[in-house]
């Protein structure tokens, strides 16, 4: 093929964010199809998509070129003073990479540019580039370029001077003078300087064209895109905008016109691409050095600390498992030594010393470590040296699910750690490791459909509604794009269709959607490297953190060979802590977790029961309603639950045979004896991808690793590969004298399967964090609530679902006490004491100081604790909530009177501090100091509030009631007629229509544009709030109510948003105007997994137990795509009463019951 005689080598790609609107994959197609044997990207300040780049251009057989365009300071990089703007503070200059030392010196550069010099942009300064310009090729960009500048200010011979200079520096003709013909004016009078410059210098000229948008028909849309990176729309005549449509990626024939007068500036393109010869090397990993003796290899080390490990977890392992026999240890030792034996060979024994350290450290000092996460969890050795700390044995996890000996990659362990832990943690690896050596990874938002359509319509000044209306209708599928969404959504197309500004706002959508829009620091990764990082890739600094990032995303740092570590946060792992920390100071000191067996009969009664509220996966109504019907009696149930509980599995009935079979009402076998091993603890039902690995290893003689491969091709479902696959399975079969019929079947089930088989050994490790808060919950349920509502004293609404969850155990609730209190929540005899934290305006500085102050003794009265507690931090605000909350109860008398007296007492304590400080201490205390009317210090006499005041200063102080709420006494009445709390809003879909039952504590009036008046209003339950919109014609029928403070009945439909669900109003009515008209309705709603003929029957026991006057319907619910409903037979008319409700939800779960 004949290669085209032009090569673009100044482009802009999508990682030029917000400002390119070239996406990688069409640029490389275009450089194909137009022929061109290379294509450069240099992007703006960095080098984000040069991987990405790199492979995709090799992928169609064009050249990449890496390069980046630069900001280059006046002076030095490090001074940031005196510019007005980013054109002030740095020039422009593009530089391209030869080779690996031009790549390596290009990391440092942008590196640089990013972590020192960045003022306005991101820039380096001529001492970088005189240190680091080996292997790169300079071009003087566009008009930003120093050189175009100072001719543009008529600066020639100054322009000149630089221009030498900067040639020097890019010696070996390596320093090109950038000719652009874009048709602004200021551009002729460049080139023409820059040709007389390189006339006089004997400097070379190239043309490039400073490539924005890929085609002329691009450029409205990279236009939108301008506007939606500076927050203007297109009707701002302010806004910024390219001057014309020539910035996109022209044809070879094109540029060849634009510069028929200067031939070699375009023949020059192709010389300087042949001289580009970059390579990647993606076959060596770059390990971190751990420190090892010196006398003993990596493979030894990690073999003698596993051994050591495994005593140690024998020696647990004994303690739980009385009948652990000489024949299981055997097992254990064999799987080790095999374990071990596989990861030297593949050479990664570096690699777990590195993160059996940090987690060792995490634990050595007191921060909770999860007990494993992912596919890691199947391995011995990992258990051995306490990477992880769930025994795979007991539960079939696999090894080779991990590692797989057949198909060498880099292990990948993510951690779980506490929250407030794992920045030391990360910290601990950069001071072991060198701050240079450790970085955390990027990662980018893009357009979504959804997204997209926002940000183009904010643009295009389109009214919120509108856009809000067009952005719902695309379905709420993941990953869904625009296309797909228009196919989907008929009233997509049709609208557009009916309107030419939608049309085009979808238009433009299209060509924006998939851009990269912004850079953030992923919430996990981190990498270490044996040199600093430039010498791998760039890095970047992230704006909020200001810690260094790596410029690749996560993908392309594994690609190039770094090793990475994914530290999580886990919130559960300090609820636990917290709880043990608790149980152990309450008279349980040796109490331990891992000591505990998986059987705990109270553990599985609770779980069975659906009382999940808090514990870890298991809490949404869904699970609670599947958890009644499972009625899981041992862990391996647990396991299943929480691999099950996905959108997949639970639409393709795995769940519905699952909780059948459990309980006898579906019968099962297996077409080969072998299979019952290993399908007997999922009830013959194919769950995880561990089963899918070992019917392969039994039935079709795979190895291990084998299966391995065989799993992810039945993941990726190519016909091709699964042709081949199933006649190795066969082949092994026959070997083994099965039958091949049933063997076919069996690998067809597998394939079914595959699509919804979830990793076990990470549902595993997660089933073990619920289990342990399931038994806290079931055995310390003080203590455990109590940590939860310390983690959740942040979340009004968690705080708020989570006291109603303790107050429905039987526990008390106290207020924040002012001697009893710590700053967290506490036990105190069986009830749970609220922390000081919780007090709004309470700050760290007021609360160490009361804390401070109390060490010397409890605090005896409110004018004593003025003059004690520093009052520079206890300000009269934060004194006078923890009166409102009832902070100062204990010490007598009543909360009005404490405010009353407040004034006198801080000014009283203030006078008693300043003569304390001044040495002047007074020999009689507070006797000698004159009080405006209270007394000798005493509480005034005035009159207690009533509950509305009392409850109204708690929700002041607090955020949410704590003595009461106003809504306790209709508890009941709510519970008859709403059919949803704001708690469980979440969960229910767009447009669902609901009733819910609350007080409004606030609205908003506003005024339409045809003058009616509508509302925002906000209702509060006993679970937390919600934001509730009130069209005209509603807000005009029921104003009273929704302005009034009684508790009301609300109809409407749910609104689903990007952060939160609101609700639509379509009827308000008075909640005792509900209740006394006689209900006429119920309605009994049930899913349909594990629903079967024995809970029908029981329903209709149910009815017939409960015989009255209402009609009763039953609602049929198939999870994300139906519901039926029955109205059952006149002669099963029942009683709604608050009994029958009860009942109802022991047999089937939670909110099944509504009256109507």
């Amino acid at each position: 093929m004949k290669h085209a005689n032009f090569v673009h080598l100044h482009l802009h790609s999508q990682y030029s964010l917000l400002d390119g609107a070239i996406k990688i994959g069409p640029l490389v197609q275009r450089a194909h199809d137009l022929k061109m044997p290379a294509i450069a990207v240099t992007d703006h300040g960095n080098m984000h998509g040069a991987i990405e780049f790199y492979d995709k251009a090799r992928e169609v057989g064009v050249k990449p070129i890496i390069g980046c365009e630069l900001y280059v300071a006046p002076e030095s990089r490090f001074k940031k003073t005196d510019a007005r703007g980013s054109s002030e503070a740095s020039y422009h200059l593009v530089l391209l990479c030869k080779n690996q030392l031009g790549y390596r010196n290009l990391c440092h550069l942008v590196s640089a540019a990013n972590l020192e010099g960045f003022y306005y942009k991101p820039r380096i300064d001529w001492e970088l580039l005189k240190k680091h310009n080996e292997g790169l090729i300079a071009m003087t960009a566009c008009l930003g370029g120093e050189i175009p500048t100072l001719i543009t200010l008529k600066q020639l011979e100054e322009a000149k001077q630089r221009t030498a200079a900067m040639a020097e520096v890019f010696d070996n003709n390596r320093f090109f003078l950038e000719l652009q013909e874009n048709f602004i004016p200021e551009q002729a009078v460049v080139n023409s300087g820059l040709k007389k410059i390189a006339t006089d210098l004997g400097l070379p000229l190239v043309a490039t064209n400073d490539c924005h948008y890929l085609t002329r028909e691009d450029a409205f849309a990279h236009e939108v895109l301008l506007c939606i990176q500076t927050g203007k729309t297109m009707d701002d005549p302010k806004r910024m905008r390219f001057s014309n449509d020539e910035f996109y990626v022209k044809t070879p024939e094109e540029m060849t016109t634009l510069f028929k007068d200067e031939p070699e500036a375009v023949a020059n393109t192709v010389r300087i691409a042949e001289r580009c010869n970059l390579e990647f090397d993606f076959n060596t990993y770059h390990f971190p050095q751990y420190e090892k003796p010196v006398d003993k290899s990596l493979d030894e080390v990690l073999e003698e600390q596993s051994l050591i490990g495994l005593e140690q977890r024998l020696v647990e392992i004994r303690k739980v498992r009385t009948d652990f026999s000489d024949e299981d240890e055997t097992v254990y030792r064999e799987r080790l030594a095999s374990e071990l034996s596989c990861i030297k060979e593949m050479g990664f024994p570096g690699y777990f010393l590195i993160v059996a350290d940090f987690i060792n450290w995490a634990k050595d000092n007191d921060i909770p470590v999860g007990p494993g996460r992912g596919s890691a969890a199947g391995s011995l050795v990992a258990y051995a040296i306490r990477i992880t700390d769930i025994d795979p044995i007991p539960y079939n996890l696999l090894f080779e699910r991990f590692l797989n000996p057949e198909r060498i990659s880099m292990p990948d362990i993510d951690v779980d750690f506490c929250i407030y832990g794992r920045e030391e943690v990360i910290e601990y690896v950069r001071e072991k490791y060198g701050d240079k050596n450790v970085a955390q990874i990027i990662t980018f938002g893009t357009m979504a459909a959804k997204g997209v359509i926002r940000d183009v319509g904010r643009a295009l000044g389109m009214s919120y509604g509108d856009v809000d209306r067009i952005a719902k209708l695309i379905p709420g599928v993941l990953n869904i794009t625009l296309k797909d969404a228009l196919k989907q959504e008929p009233k997509l197309a049709e609208i557009q269709e009916k309107d030419a500004k939608i049309k085009e706002l979808i238009r433009i959508a299209l060509a924006l959607e998939g851009l990269t829009r912004h850079a953030s620091t992923h919430a996990a990764g981190v990498v270490v490297t044996p040199k600093p990082l430039p010498e791998y890739l760039p890095l970047y600094k992230d704006q909020k953190s200001g810690s260094q990032v790596t410029q690749f995303a996560m993908g392309y740092v594994e690609q190039i060979g770094l090793v990475k570590f994914d530290f999580l946060g886990l919130k559960t792992l300090t609820v636990i802590a917290n709880a043990v920390r608790l149980i152990r100071g309450g008279g349980n000191p040796d109490f331990d977790l891992n000591l505990i067996a998986d059987d705990d009969k109270k553990s599985f009664d609770l779980l069975s029961r659906g009382e999940t509220t808090g514990v870890f996966q298991l809490e949404s109504s869904g699970m609670k309603e599947y958890l009644v019907k499972l009625k899981p009696s041992c862990f391996e149930d647990l396991i299943a639950m929480v691999a099950l509980y996905r959108p997949g599995p639970l639409g393709s009935g795995m769940v519905d045979s699952f909780i059948k079979r459990k309980h006898g009402q579906e019968e099962f076998g297996y077409d080969f004896p072998q299979l019952e091993a290993i399908l007997k603890d999922t009830y013959g039902v194919i769950v995880y991808q561990e089963q899918v690995m070992l019917i392969a290893q039994v039935l079709g003689n795979y190895s291990l690793g084998g299966a391995d491969l065989l799993r992810r091709a039945m993941g990726k479902k190519k016909a091709e590969e699964m042709a081949k696959q199933k006649e190795i399975f066969l082949a092994g079969a026959k070997e083994n004298k099965l039958n091949l019929k049933k063997a076919e079947g069996v690998f067809d089930l597998m394939e079914k399967f595959a699509a919804y088989g979830f990793n076990k050994s990470h549902s595993a490790a997660y089933a073990l964090v619920a289990y342990h808060t399931a038994y806290l919950k079931a055995h310390y349920p003080v203590e455990f609530m109590a940590a939860l509502l310390t983690e959740d004293m942040e979340n009004t609404d968690k705080v708020i679902k989570n006291i109603n969850e303790v107050r429905s155990m039987g526990v008390a609730v106290l207020p924040p006490d002012i001697n009893a209190s710590d700053r967290r929540f506490s036990v105190h005899d069986g009830e749970i004491r609220f922390g000081l934290g919780a007090v709004k305006g309470a700050g760290s500085a007021a609360l160490e100081a009361i804390l401070e102050a109390r060490q010397e003794g409890p605090f005896l009265s409110l004018f004593e604790f003025c003059e004690r507690v520093a009052l520079q931090k206890v300000n009269k605000q934060v004194v006078e909530a923890l009166v409102k909350c009832g902070a100062f109860d204990s010490l007598g008398g009543h909360r009005a009177q404490y405010l009353h007296a407040l004034e006198d007492a801080m000014e009283v304590g203030k006078k008693v501090q300043q003569d304390r400080n001044s040495g002047q201490e007074s020999l009689f205390g507070t006797e000698e100091i004159s009080f405006k009317g209270n007394g000798n210090g005493e509480l005034p006499n005035v009159e207690a509030w009533d509950d509305k005041l009392k409850l109204g200063f708690e929700k002041e102080a607090l955020g949410f009631y704590i003595s009461g709420h106003p809504l306790n006494r209709h508890r009941e009445v709510m519970k008859r007629f709403a059919t949803v709390d704001t708690a469980r809003l979440s969960e229910c879909n767009d447009k669902e229509e609901v009733r819910i039952c609350g007080i409004i504590t606030a609205v908003k009036e506003l005024t339409t544009k045809k003058g009616d008046r509508m509302a925002f209003a906000t209702l509060e339950d006993l679970s937390g709030f919600v934001e509730m919109v009130v069209f005209p014609e509603v807000y005009f029928a029921g104003r009273d109510l929704i302005q009034g403070e009684d508790p009301v009945l609300i109809s409407g439909a749910v609104d689903v948003g990007e952060e939160s669900n609101k609700i639509m109003v379509n009827d308000v009515k008075a909640l005792a105007e509900v209740q006394s008209v006689q209900t006429k309705r119920v309605h009994y709603r049930l899913t349909t997994p594990g629903l079967d003929e024995v809970q029908l029957r029981q329903l209709k026991d149910l009815v017939a137990r409960h015989r009255g006057d209402c009609d009763a319907f039953l609602h049929l619910v198939i999870p994300d795509r139906s519901e039926t409903i029955l109205q059952l037979p006149e002669t099963l008319r029942v009683a709604a009463s608050d009994q029958m409700m009860d009942d109802a939800e022991k047999l089937f779960g939670y909110n099944i019951v509504t009256f109507e």
